[in-house]
């Protein structure tokens, strides 16, 4: 993985340069350990990853290999034993934990496996909640547009019990959407859903990165679900060992074997 430059530090933990323009997210020689001693589990062994503006990137790997927990560590839902993490110019490890959470609401987006939708909130109310949160208005043009291209204006007042398992998982998207994040990290999005909900679902996501220049990083199990995304990192034993761009299915699934996974 190329290094994409050289860095400059500030004071407050953040990159400066062409680096933080060009780079979405960053993770530099991360390393997760879970345990000590004989029963110490490396998740990360010194992966080293850039996640470029406005792409769509898949990652993937055998089970175990680390892809989740690379994912939520850039994404400061779970912290490095040691290395760097960096979402735009912000070293993660430089922040307070209501500083992250704060980042977390205000520049990340996550759609995960789950839906994680409030069960006596509306589908308007979920999608809005995370400005809700922060005492903020939606941008109504940008709204919008989420809304046409999710096709859930109907469905608007409808609690997600009264939703199919493809609305909730759009109405989550939407939600990840609407305060026009940096970054978008999705964990298997499309795992609970049908095949014809899951193609709506990520077509959705390649239309916002098309269309919108939003940038989503994935992690997926699947070659076909892969091969939406622009480029692919391939993990094994916790490190990058390999990248593809402009995947296809069969091509993802060849190098899949290669793994094991």
């Amino acid at each position: 993985m190329g290094a994409g430059g050289m860095l400059s530090e500030t004071e407050g933990g953040s990159v400066t340069g062409d680096v933080a323009v060009r780079y979405a997210a960053r993770l530099e020689n991360g390393v997760k350990t879970y345990g000590e001693g004989d029963t110490a589990i490396h998740a990360l062994n010194g992966a080293t990853a850039e996640f470029e503006r406005g792409r769509f990137t898949a990652i993937m790997g055998p089970s175990g290999s680390g892809k989740s927990t690379l994912l939520h560590c850039i994404a400061g839902l779970d912290t490095l034993t040691s290395g760097i993490a960096y979402i735009g110019e912000i070293d993660l490890s430089t922040l307070k934990d209501r500083d992250l959470t704060l980042l977390r609401r205000e520049r990340i987006g996550f759609i995960f496996q789950s839906y994680n939708l409030i069960p006596s909130l509306s589908a308007e109310e979920n999608i809005l909640l995370p400005l809700s949160i922060g005492g903020k208005q939606p941008d109504e043009d940008w709204y919008g547009t989420i809304l046409d291209t999710v096709g859930l204006r109907p469905r608007l007042t409808h609690r997600p019990s009264e939703l199919s398992g493809g609305e909730q998982q759009r109405v989550a998207a939407a939600r990840a959407l609407v305060s026009q994040p940096e970054i978008i990290f999705a964990d298997e999005p499309s795992g609970n859903l049908d095949s014809k909900a899951s193609a709506e679902l990520l077509g959705f996501m390649r239309h916002a990165v098309d269309e919108f220049g939003q940038t989503i990083v994935m992690v997926t199990h699947d070659p076909g679900t892969a091969a939406y995304a622009d480029r692919i990192i391939f993990l094994e034993d916790g490190r990058i060992v390999d990248e593809m761009y402009d995947p296809t299915a069969d091509s993802v699934l060849d190098r899949l074997k290669s793994l094991g996974g």
